[in-house]
């Protein structure tokens, strides 16, 4: 079973993915470590091991919607980890959301339903996105 405190959720309350993310947690009976990054962005080398738990690369945790993506002039391929790193330092909007990280793995929870592969705990019952989109039946099992 896992405690409240070894569930870490990056979170931006204005995103939707993140509040289903969210959500799909506490259905589970967890109340996890709440970071609203965009307040309180994760140190760098925080960032690294994150992304490095996530084994992806630095370039697919950059967010382009609603960020300085374009006018940095970020999909440009000359720029290297530590440049890109250096980018979403100044601007943590470039960090993709959200990112959860439970004993089970480290994700980016895009969709949110991929959070339900971190999780040891069974959903309580069902979950719909804000979408409308239903995630989770009334017997707390992942619909597909």
């Amino acid at each position: 079973m896992q405690s409240p405190s070894s569930i870490t959720i990056f979170h931006n309350p204005a995103c939707g993915t993140s509040r289903n993310t969210l959500a799909l947690i506490r259905n589970a009976g967890i109340e996890p470590v709440v970071v609203e990054y965009l307040e309180t962005p994760p140190s760098r080398e925080r960032l690294e091991q994150l992304i490095a738990a996530m084994g992806i690369t630095v370039r697919e945790v950059l967010r382009q919607k609603g960020t300085p993506y374009d006018e940095l002039g970020l999909a440009d391929p000359k720029w290297s980890d530590a440049e890109l790193l250096d980018a979403i330092e100044a601007h943590p909007i470039l960090m993709s959301r959200p990112i959860v990280e439970t004993p089970l793995g480290t994700k980016l929870c895009r969709p949110s339903e991929l959070v339900l592969d971190l999780l040891s705990q069974p959903q309580r019952g069902a979950f719909t996105k804000e979408d409308g989109e239903i995630v989770v039946d009334a017997e707390g099992r992942r619909v597909r």
